[in-house]
């Protein structure tokens, strides 16, 4: 009959979800699966809303992307008021998007992934946390720390609080950079430069532990998808849509991202609430597709800062063609950071950054639909909104990043529990592995929990003493 094998929660990532492996009679691995177990259906309670309370709405989705949703949300209204955002207010928005970079990444490697790469996959596991990395390695984690603190507090010299700020506005911002503020943010970069390069030289030299990992991390050809610059550059904000093939290959370049439904279809699975987007043009599941930090230094041509550039450079050299490992995640948010502290430095260099009258531009509704896209920490966001007359929200999509990756994340957790998983002995290493893949893609499932169509639906009754009392099921 075999067995199941259910890890359940994964343990160090954002939000609640499970991992089931299924073993024949054999003990080999014949399936195996990531679950997001929760729903939310945050599209549907925005419906009747006015479009300007959009981008503080959905800033509530998530306490560690908040900026990416507000981004990617008042761009979408931006649309529906058909205005020009002011120069400045591009580039304020650039500079809180940094932020957020900053801290989300440094929490995912250094706080979430850094006991497994510093201590080992096969660490104790009562040790293989942030307090055992602090014992083993105090200046990794205090680097960690204080980069986790200097991207929060770039966000509240900007946005007035680090958390759900509402400072975004459809049009623009809605206050001013002071002076005070630009120098705080200006006076923390050499420190976080330096922790920043301190761990890049760290992990490079590391990397030759996890040969295995690297090898079967979600280590399989498919496309990659990320915002560019003009020139091909990384970007983070403001871009259009780039695709490339396992080979290197430009797949399709230069889409606009509200057009972004041309090329992106939308799927269900019943075993996960997270949809599974697809690149049309190849179908479903052949168009499997990923976004993210290795993604987007696999997609861009450079990122466009000096000492971002060299490290980019290196870490392309790493395979002859793009990185296909999502091991490579890891390496590839800390050259983000450093882009990020780079691109800090060089906007607040500009006197105009502190003008405080091109931060918003004004008008009413002109356009009944308007889309908006970003990069967020873990890869591609997109809102898509629609209005009436009165600019009340009648309709609303979103793609989050790790919907993106849905698929290779399953084809992802197959691929390692193929590779370590045997029903002859279970090793705890080889169960913190499987959860270890996922952390590699840092999913934030409290944003990915977003349906199409009438989900499969599962509903408990569950007794004080943890029995099952009833059950509920549509679909399925």
């Amino acid at each position: 009959m075999g067995k199941q094998l259910v890890i359940e929660p994964i343990t160090r990532i954002e939000g609640h979800g499970k991992i089931t492996i299924t073993l024949d009679d054999q003990g080999n691995v014949s399936d195996a699966k990531f679950h997001v177990t929760q729903f939310r259906g945050f599209e549907k309670f925005c419906e009747g809303r006015p479009y300007y309370e959009m981008p503080s709405l959905v800033e509530r989705i998530c306490g560690i992307c908040p900026i990416s949703h507000s981004l990617a949300s008042a761009k979408a209204c931006d649309a529906i008021l058909g205005v020009r955002v002011p120069e400045t207010a591009v580039k304020l928005r650039r500079l809180l998007n940094c932020g957020e970079f900053i801290g989300s990444h440094a929490l995912s490697f250094f706080h979430l992934s850094s006991p497994d790469l510093l201590l080992g996959m096969d660490a104790d596991p009562s040790a293989r946390n942030i307090m055992g990395v602090l014992e083993a390695n105090p200046t990794l984690a205090h680097d960690g720390i204080q980069l986790r603190k200097v991207g929060q507090l770039v966000i509240e010299a900007f946005a007035g609080k680090r958390i759900h700020p509402s400072w975004v506005v459809p049009g623009g911002v809605n206050a001013a950079l002071t002076r005070e503020d630009r120098d705080k943010i200006v006076g923390l970069l050499p420190e976080a430069k330096t922790a920043t390069l301190a761990a890049l030289g760290w992990f490079k030299d590391v990397l030759k532990n996890f040969r295995d990992e690297i090898a079967s991390f979600a280590n399989f050809p498919t496309l990659f998808m990320g915002l560019v610059k003009e020139d091909g550059n990384l970007a983070l904000t403001d871009g259009t849509l780039r695709v490339i093939d396992a080979k290197g290959q430009i797949v399709a370049e230069h889409i606009d991202p509200k057009d972004y439904a041309a090329y992106i279809g939308e799927s269900v699975e019943a075993f996960s609430y997270l949809k599974s987007p697809y690149y049309k043009p190849l179908g479903y599941p052949e168009g499997i597709y990923r976004v993210g930090p290795a993604a987007r230094l696999n997609v861009c041509s450079g990122c466009g800062t000096s000492l971002a550039d060299q490290e980019w450079a290196e870490f392309r050299s790493y395979e002859r063609g793009p990185l296909l490992s999502s091991f490579y995640n890891h390496y590839a948010r800390l050259i983000e950071i450093l882009y990020c502290l780079e691109t800090i430095e060089r906007l607040m260099a500009d006197p105009a950054i502190l003008n405080p009258e091109g931060i918003r531009a004004h008008a009413q509704p002109n356009f009944g639909e308007g889309i908006g896209c970003v990069e967020a920490p873990r890869g591609t966001l997109f809102h898509h909104y629609r209005v009436d007359r009165n600019g009340l929200m009648t309709w609303a999509n979103m793609i989050v990043a790790t919907g993106n990756n849905n698929l290779a994340m399953n084809r992802g957790v197959q691929q390692v529990a193929e590779r370590f998983i045997s029903g002859k002995e279970i090793s705890e290493g080889a169960l913190n592995r499987m959860e270890a893949v996922i952390r590699a893609f840092d999913p934030c499932l409290s944003c990915s929990t977003h349906a199409v169509g009438r989900m499969p639906l599962l509903i408990e009754l569950i007794a004080a003493d943890g029995t099952c009392l009833d059950t509920v099921q549509r679909g399925g």
